[in-house]
Parts: C-alpha cells; structure tokens; sequence
C-alpha cells in the first residue's frame, strides 16, 4: 500500500513530515504522534471560540500597528473558516494532551496561518504567515485556551442550553395548567400523602427548570470575564497594553454577549474557578431533569402492575421478546444523559485542583468536561420535550386514589385532633375503609361536616378552613 503523501514543515525543533493535504503543521503533527490516547476531540463550540479569538487578535493586532494590513486580511478570513466550521477537520488533537492546550492552541495557528498563506496565493508551508510571528501575536496558551474555555462555554449554554431548556420549561407549564383539575394522592416517603393536583406536581417540574436557567445566567455573568491578556503567567509580557481591551470589545460586538478582559489575570490563568462553578451549575440541571424524567418515568409505570398516572407516548416497541411491551425510553435516555453529565463534573472538580503556581494543567479535559454536558443536557431536553412531555396524557388512576387515601385524615386533625385522626388513618388501614367510614364510626362529625372537611379541592391549596373557631 503505497504511503500518504506528505511535504515538509519546520517548527523551533526542526522539521517535520505532515501530510500534504494538511493545513497543520509541524507542531500537530508532533503532537498527532505524542497523544494518540483516545478518539475525545474538542467540540464545535470551542473550535468556534478558539477561531473567534484568534479572528478578532488579527484585528485588535493590524489596529495596533502590530500586523500588516494583507497579512492581517489573510488571517481574519482563514479564522472565519475556523469559525464557521468549515476547517474542523484540521483539528485532529487528542483531549488528552499538554495540560496547557498549548498543541490545540498551535493546531489552531498553523491551519490559519496555512490557509491565509493560500489565500495569498502561495503554497502551504511557506511561512509567509508565521504561526507564531503573525497569529499568535500578543498572545500565549496560557491565556488563549482559557479565554477559549471561557466563550465556548458561554456560546453553548446561550445558545444551545438555556433555548433548550426554556423549551422543556414551556411544555411542563402547558401540561401543568392542562392537567390542574385533576386531583390525585401526594406521595412522601413513596408512602400516600395528602392530595395534590397534577398540575401542581408538574407546576415543581417547571419551577425546577425555571431555577435551573437563573443558575446558568449567573454562570454566563463570569463566564464572560476572559483571561486574554495574560500571556505566561499573567503579566501580560509580549502583549501591547491594549490588545485584550480591544479583542473583548470585538467579541462584544461579534457575539452580542459581556465579554471582557479579568480584572485579575493571575487567578484567571493559574485557577479555573469559573468553569468548577459553571460545572455546578450544569450539574444541578442535570440533577433537576433526573429528578422530573425519573418522577414521569414512575407515574406513567405499568400499565396495569405500576402506578399508572400518566400515559407517555409510545415511540417504539420495548421488546425484543414481550410483544405489546412499550418502555419509558424518552426518559431513561434522558437519565443516562444525567448520569454522564454528573461524571463530567467529577473530572471538572478534579481539574479544578490542579492549578498549580501561575498555570492549571488541565485545561482540555476541563474543557472537554464542561462543554460536552452542555451538549448532551441541551439535546437531551429538547428531545424530552418534544417527545415525551408535550405528548403526555393523564389516566384516571390518580383521582381514584384519593377517595381510599388515608393521609386524608390529616384534615380532620384540626377537628378531632392529630392523636384521633391517626386512629381513624390506621383504622382505615386495618379494615380496608374509607377515612370517611370509620369517621362517621368513631366521631360525632356529621355529614355535612364530613363533606366539609373532606373535600379534596380544599386540601390543594393552604388553609385551615376546617379548624373550629375560638381558642
């Protein structure tokens, strides 16, 4: 089998084969060979990040006298292509690599130092446009990749998680305002409860969901504040004092969103405090959509041996063997997704504590742990709304219960007091009664009273209306 093309490309160790086709260069081609650990890859909304930095340097740099205007041109259309996607392929780097990112940093210097050297009309390799010299002006790893985690972050959950979740959150509040008269039996403990109205079950769903968005704005408010700047370790040495002051303008301008360079570049580079809190933040949205899609799961179980509360729509057969057999599969993929978002956070917990001295050296998987639940959270609420939750339908299992309930006996508290009303529960249980049966047995309730008292309208929303008056 006759081998790949290649052509020679030099970096500050020497030379180096890399294939011909490439825009990359030497220094990823080094780091191609010295991480061929895993098939994880930075996501999309990072190659964007990384491409828009690199775009608005080359702008900030030829304002600034610091780079020629044809080379500049060059190089803010070859980031564009970065940005857009349409050179993805060339980032073929390994997550587990320098703890730095400094071979993605690279990586992303010489794919738009080559193609700008094409768009200039010469051949790739030339160094016409140097990936040091003209792209990487001003900046270092150091503060490059974790500016880049910074807006890759924030693009995703703008514009992918919070518009997702806002979807999920919509379809939760038509199904609790659609499913509000009925009234079924609370459950505490997985033991009965008093009365409660599905809506107002499904009115804590949205409410979870509400909360969960407040979380990730917060997380968008400094996940906006970027480390670029920097440089090394945070002195900002070969940097022009108003090169990050005008790059984070220019992202202001391209994305519409607050970003803006730290007020204090050494915890900006030698912690990543901020994606640990964000990391949190996607954490306790996971949390909140296991707790929604595992309380569905359960209600729509059975439909005969289960609880049998909800109907869920039925998307797919849910056996290979039991013909008939249809399973919550919406959900429990929705789960899983939960899962592996919680153990994304333990690795970003982890990363956290390696910011030894001026630099953190984990800042790929720290990335790669941040970004990929904000994928995975935002499909995954889309979907569970689209499929699952706006397709749902209530049985009239739920209101058959409240009659037999016996937590309704914590009604009668206020008139015949806690200690008799638990023996009117317990008898209840014992003889397979009514709470309203052994009532008109063991009190001098009269029916009105009973009815009154009983009624399950009123023990969904707050009150005492069926306490005696006086003292």
């Amino acid at each position: 089998m006759a081998s790949k093309e290649t052509r020679t490309e030099r970096d500050s160790m020497g030379e180096m084969e890399v294939p011909a086709d490439a825009y990359y260069g030497a220094s990823t081609q080094r780091a191609v060979l010295n991480f061929p650990i895993s098939d994880l890859r930075f996501p999309r909304r990072f190659i964007q990040a990384l491409g828009l930095i690199k775009q608005k340097a080359a702008e900030a740099n030829q304002e600034l006298g610091l780079l020629d205007e044809r080379l500049a041109g060059a190089i803010i259309q070859a980031a564009e292509e970065v940005v857009d996607g349409t050179l993805d392929g060339e980032f073929v780097l390994d997550i587990f690599q320098t703890g730095s990112g400094t071979s993605t940093n690279m990586n992303a210097n010489e794919v738009i130092a080559n193609r700008a050297v094409e768009i200039l009309g010469e051949e790739r390799g030339s160094r016409t446009i140097h990936p040091n010299d003209h792209v990487n002006i001003c900046q270092s790893s150091n503060d490059v990749i974790p500016a880049a985690m910074h807006l890759s972050a924030l693009l995703g959950i703008r514009e992918d998680l919070i518009p997702a979740l806002a979807k999920l959150q919509r379809a939760l509040v038509a199904k609790s305002e659609e499913f509000m008269p009925i009234i079924k039996t609370g459950r505490t403990h997985l033991q009965d409860a008093t009365p409660i109205r599905l809506g107002q079950e499904f009115q804590g769903y949205a409410g979870q969901i509400e909360r969960a968005i407040k979380h990730l704005r917060h997380a968008e408010d400094w996940l906006g504040e970027i480390a670029l700047g920097g440089t090394a370790v945070g002195t900002g040495i070969n940097a022009h004092p108003q090169f990050a002051r005008r790059v984070c303008a220019k992202l202001r301008a391209a994305t519409g969103y607050h970003i803006r360079e730290t007020e204090n570049h050494f915890q900006a580079q030698s912690a990543i405090d901020t994606m640990v809190m964000t990391s949190g933040m996607l954490n306790t949205v996971a949390v909140a959509l296991l707790k929604i899609a595992n309380d569905i799961r359960w209600l729509g179980s059975g439909p005969r041996a289960g609880l049998g509360e909800l109907l869920l729509p039925e998307v797919q057969p849910g056996s290979s063997i039991m013909p008939g057999k249809v399973n919550p599969v919406i959900p429990e993929s929705v789960i899983q997704v939960c899962a592996q978002a919680m153990g994304n956070h333990h690795v970003v917990t982890l990363s956290g504590q390696w910011g030894y001295f001026e630099l953190n050296t984990m800042l790929p998987v720290a990335t790669y742990n941040v970004l990929r639940p904000i994928g995975l959270l935002s499909k995954a609420a889309a979907n569970f709304a689209d499929q699952c939750v706006s397709g749902i339908q209530a049985t009239d299992h739920g209101p058959a219960t409240v009659e037999r309930g016996l937590m309704t006996a914590t009604a009668l508290a206020p008139l015949v007091g806690y200690d008799q009303a638990a023996v009117i529960a317990k008898t209840a249980y014992a003889e397979n009664k009514t709470v309203r049966e052994v009532a008109k047995e063991l009190t001098v309730l009269t029916d009105a009273q009973l009815d009154e008292a009983l009624d399950p309208a009123k023990m969904v929303q707050p009150g005492l209306s069926g306490i005696a008056a006086g003292g």
